[in-house]
């Protein structure tokens, strides 16, 4: 049986409610539109299914190296970029973006094992996610995890129509890599930040990656090691 996230009952069970409850008024105000009322029963019932679908949190395992970190969502790669991180990494990091389709699951996790240092919320712009001044101008969670050779931030990132992320961690909380970390409520856009001195991506724009599965970057071995 697919485990699914207690984020999204109200929604599992409020869309078909509202459908049936509409369907019900219909049928009976206006009997000669029974096919609108059977219509509504039918939406409802699709509703039901897709939001089941949508927050679907299937069990991961990752399999990968002590050195190794994972990607925080699943969907695609859109770029792996070197810019400056003044606030959290407090100088060069290794940016990585991933965008999720409707399709994916939105469940998130912890990237790399660690202590949380920070965990917060900022409020912010509704930029469209494809847009790179998103990440920093865009209302986003911004999660620092600490682990015992270098650290990372992760960044869920609201879009213009879909305006909610949650995150289940906090300050001082141990976390083993692979944990869920979070949800993205239809949101599109997960950003993982790591020190560029100490930490080298291993993905590609376009590559498909799964979240708590998929190797994204591993340590940078250092010379004489």
């Amino acid at each position: 049986m697919v485990k699914i996230v207690k984020d999204g009952y109200s929604l599992i069970i409020g869309i078909p409610a509202a459908c049936c409850v509409l369907g019900a008024f219909v049928l009976n105000r206006f009997p000669s539109a029974a096919w609108l009322a059977f219509s509504l029963f039918a939406l409802g019932l699709v509703g039901c299914l897709f939001m089941i679908y949508f927050f679907r949190d299937p069990s991961r395992m990752p399999s990968v190296a002590a050195d190794e970190f994972v990607s925080g969502a699943e969907g695609t790669v859109r770029s792996v970029e070197m810019i400056e991180e003044k606030r959290y990494l407090k100088g060069p990091a290794i940016r990585i973006s991933v965008f999720l389709s409707p399709f994916d699951v939105h469940v998130n996790r912890v990237p790399m094992s660690g202590t949380v240092k920070e965990a917060g919320y900022t409020p912010g712009r509704h930029l469209f996610t494809m847009n790179p001044k998103s990440s920093e101008y865009n209302e986003h969670s911004s999660i620092l995890i600490e682990g015992e050779k270098t650290r990372c931030l992760v960044r869920q990132i609201v879009g213009p129509v879909v305006r909610r992320v949650v995150y289940w961690l906090e300050p001082g909380q141990k976390v083993v890599r692979g944990d869920r970390l979070g949800m993205m409520k239809f949101g599109s856009r997960m950003d993982v930040y790591f020190p560029a001195a100490e930490v080298a991506a291993v993905v590609k724009r376009g590559d498909k990656v799964v979240a708590g599965v998929t190797v994204v970057a591993r340590l940078k071995q250092k010379a004489g090691a």
